[in-house]
């Protein structure tokens, strides 16, 4: 019987110490074997429609994890485009409420337009700071920099009292922490994090309404039969979430669909727990070295103040983390093991 670390075993062998996923996670070995396939049949001029299928396969597990039909489930290549749709569809002069210093992508489409009002303030006050006439809120699941989790149900509340619309980020949450997609009005994703998959793909799941998108970006599989609609205008947009695809990366979805396979395979629950004891770990092991984690309760992601300018000299020590503002931001995903965590906290008590 396969369990939990004999999956994990069987996919994944670092050849170092990678405590980096908020970066970019790392690919299982089923992923890898699936890029190789997808290259050889392009190399062989065999059909493309296993590719155009490990899209669809792609876009349905990633509505599972989402909690939410496939058709609200749009396939695009990164959140600042995905955050892009959504700024274009909102009227002149409406009102963005932001965290401070939350991921560029999250926020900086809003003030890319020029004549939205985009208000940020600090993350545990967004909730409080939702009012009248604020026409959406923008946030990250989890903090990029520093892994601090959004009071979600609280802004969700706050949002319906106002009137106001939320979409919210789970690049840095997805794949470790379970998403409830309908607590957001809209929800995006990249891939090629915490989900494990090849960079060039992130998911948006949109009301079954399809929340007042306009399809800007729509091209020929944006049809409600693309193959009939690579000339002129598309007569008739998808009925669904697709009206808002982009042309996909085919290698990219012919890896992601098997990367999203094993997290559902592993469960998310699953990998929470895991996570998130390497976590507490490395919090407590900082604590008997004298350092101070920021406050992250919960949170797979660890940023320790002060000590980011040791990431090089961890990086020659085969010790992969991140510098981020000075900060040393270490991530704790299902690959990982309390050695991995014990021999961080090894060196940097060198």
């Amino acid at each position: 019987m396969k369990t939990f670390e004999s999956l994990v075993r069987a996919e994944f062998a670092p050849k170092n110490t990678f405590l980096n996923t908020a970066s970019s996670g790392l690919l299982p070995a089923r992923t890898v074997a699936a890029l190789h396939e997808a290259v050889q049949i392009r190399a062989d001029g065999r059909p493309l429609d296993p590719l155009f299928a490990d899209v669809e396969a792609s876009r349905a597990a990633f509505a599972r994890l989402a909690g939410v039909p496939v058709a609200r489930v749009a396939a695009g290549a990164s959140v600042a485009a995905q955050t892009g749709l959504i700024a274009a569809s909102l009227p002149a002069g409406a009102e963005v409420l932001t965290a401070e210093d939350d991921f560029t992508s999250v926020v900086n489409p809003f003030y890319a337009r020029g004549d939205l009002k985009v208000r940020a303030v600090p993350l545990e006050r967004l909730a409080e700071s939702v009012r009248p006439g604020t026409a959406l809120v923008a946030v990250s699941a989890a903090q990029s920099a520093d892994g601090r989790i959004a009071d979600l149900p609280a802004l969700r509340e706050a949002a319906r009292t106002h009137g106001a619309r939320t979409y919210v980020d789970w690049s840095q949450a997805a794949g470790w922490l379970p998403v409830d997609a309908d607590a957001a009005d809209y929800t995006v994703s990249t891939c090629f994090k915490w989900l494990l998959g090849p960079h060039g793909a992130a998911f948006l799941v949109v009301p079954e309404d399809l929340g007042g998108l306009t399809p800007v970006l729509a091209g020929w599989v944006a049809g409600e039969n693309p193959w009939d609609s690579c000339y002129g205008p598309v007569a008739e947009l998808a009925h669904s979430a697709r009206r808002f695809d982009v042309s996909p990366a085919l290698f990219t979805y012919a890896g992601l669909r098997h990367s999203l396979a094993l997290i559902e395979e592993l469960g998310v629950d699953a990998v929470h727990t895991h996570d998130l004891a390497l976590a507490d770990r490395f919090r407590a092991g900082l604590a008997r070295l004298g350092h101070a984690p920021l406050p992250a309760p919960g949170s797979a992601i660890v940023s320790v103040p002060g000590i980011g300018h040791r990431q090089p000299e961890l990086s020659r020590a085969g010790i992969e983390v991140s510098n981020r503002a000075g900060n040393l931001r270490a991530s704790f995903h299902l690959y990982n093991t309390t050695a991995d965590v014990d021999r961080l906290l090894d060196v940097l008590s060198g």
